[in-house]
């Protein structure tokens, strides 16, 4: 299946024929450059200095740490799509190299990620919408407002691939736009002063940044979409390695300079209370409302576009799956429209129960940093059999490799490894109450148990995994 996918991508145009006979567009590498970068900026790095806040600026080093992480883990998945560039990434490594049991525990593990971290991204886009309506946060009003933020996103993409690629360029560059704008004008207007106290934890050092980081890999989640939807872009070897690498970096920087500017411009006390951080730090730097509401609107399209990219990517990895017997029939199927609409309105209702679970007795910021990580601690797996499965390749192919390169590809592995064990060590709701401390593990763990029926269902039907394909 992996080789025979390898073959055909690579050779099909931007647009061609679906076997039934409708139009397919896929995604250069402008789309596909955008697909990353849209899907890792979504409301997350807009939310993180309040969910940061817990434990103060140290967190800007939880933030320095988790992109070291994060362009790792990016490298990595250049590497590998280089080598299989087979539709659901990650599940693909993780099948091919350790077999079946485990390729679905990481497809189940991700297809969590993809429709809880969806809900995550609509709890985190509401927060910016009630910045205009519902601005006393009333909870049946905030929740109707998630579900409608989840399912415009849901008819876009049961609409067609070509919709949903033309809305995630245009929301990628006003996102863009907006962190760009931060990341320099924001940097004259800060004071040094609110960068003390460091720590506001009462944690030591080490375990406030690890805890800053497990809440700062969820505004990088998505330096893999490229590779999950390796059979809608054209010219996967070459187009998908190089839009993760570019699309990861950019991020980065705006991403480090706009946290090092909010955290200069409001103290942390402030932060700590803010439901709308960055509309925040705009009102500072300009006075009055009309900067915090120019920037309340251009995360709100941001989130939209987050949302429709990761819509894509919920029924992206169940379709790699179903295609090899993994995952139920159904997930497979394909619309008119040339979508696995059953797999997108699948996970829209997942992401939508998940949404109405988590409000019931919390506020928006304890949903939101619950729900981040938790898809920190499911999205950690699948990044972790990769790594590993990067490193049983390379050692296993060692003689055909150049010193540099297996050095280098053997660091990234090992890096990308040890971020994924911290990410999931460090997943505690600090400063809650014990049942919210545990939370993101609870819910984590519930989400995976219900993997168990389903696996036993289809084991039965699963194929044969292919052979690795040679060092590329």
């Amino acid at each position: 299946m992996a080789d025979s996918v390898d073959s055909r991508a690579a050779s099909e145009p931007s647009s061609g024929e679906d076997p039934a006979g409708g139009q397919v567009h896929r995604f250069g590498l402008t789309s596909a450059t955008a697909l990353i970068v849209g899907s890792i900026i979504g409301v997350g790095v807009f939310n993180l200095p309040t969910s940061l806040a817990t434990y103060g600026p140290i967190s800007l080093v939880s933030m320095a740490l988790t992109t070291v992480g994060a362009l790792a883990l990016a490298l990595l998945f250049a590497a590998l799509s280089r080598r299989l560039p087979a539709d659901g990434g990650p599940y693909a490594y993780a099948r091919v190299a350790f077999g079946n049991p485990l390729g679905f525990t990481n497809a189940w593990s991700y297809w969590i990620t993809a429709w809880a971290g969806n809900a995550a991204i609509a709890v985190g886009w509401v927060l910016y919408v009630e910045h205009f309506i519902n601005t006393e946060h009333n909870a049946l009003f905030s929740v109707l407002l998630v579900l409608i933020g989840l399912w415009i996103p849901a008819a876009i993409n049961l609409s067609g691939v070509k919709n949903m690629g033309a809305v995630q360029v245009t929301t990628t560059a006003v996102k863009f736009v907006a962190l760009a704008f931060m990341s320099t004008v924001g940097l004259f207007f800060i004071s040094t002063a609110n960068y003390s106290p460091w720590n506001v934890s009462g944690e030591s050092t080490w375990v406030a940044i690890g805890g800053g980081m497990a809440i700062a890999l969820f505004s990088y989640l998505g330096v893999e979409t490229a590779a999950v939807a390796a059979a809608k872009v054209h010219d996967p070897d070459r187009n998908i390695p190089r839009a993760t690498i570019l699309g990861t970096l950019a991020t980065a920087v705006v991403y480090m300079l706009s946290l090092i500017a909010v955290f200069g411009i409001l103290p942390t006390p402030v932060l700590a209370e803010a439901t709308a951080p960055f509309s925040d730090a705009a009102n500072t730097m300009f006075g009055g409302s009309w900067a915090g509401n120019v920037m309340a609107i251009a995360v709100i399209i941001s989130g939209f576009g987050a949302l429709n990219g990761w819509t894509m990517i919920c029924a992206e990895m169940p379709l790699a799956a179903a295609k090899d017997g993994l995952f139920p029939a159904r997930f497979q199927r394909i619309s008119k429209a040339g979508v696995p609409s059953f797999g997108i309105v699948m996970s829209t209702v997942l992401a939508s129960v998940a949404v109405v679970v988590n409000y019931l007795g919390a506020s928006g910021a304890d949903v939101f940093t619950t729900l981040v990580l938790m898809t920190g601690i499911t999205a950690a797996i699948p990044y972790a059999f990769s790594a590993l499965a990067q490193l049983k390749w390379r050692l296993a192919d060692r003689r055909a490799l150049e010193g540099r390169r297996f050095t280098r590809d053997v660091i990234v592995a090992v890096l990308s490894l040890v971020f994924s064990i911290l990410f999931i060590w460090y997943s505690r709701n600090t400063g809650q109450s014990l049942l919210l401390y545990w939370a993101p593990f609870l819910l984590a763990a519930a989400a995976l148990l219900l993997g168990i029926p389903v696996y036993r269902s289809q084991r039965h039907r699963m194929s044969e995994p292919t052979h690795v394909p040679s060092y590329r």
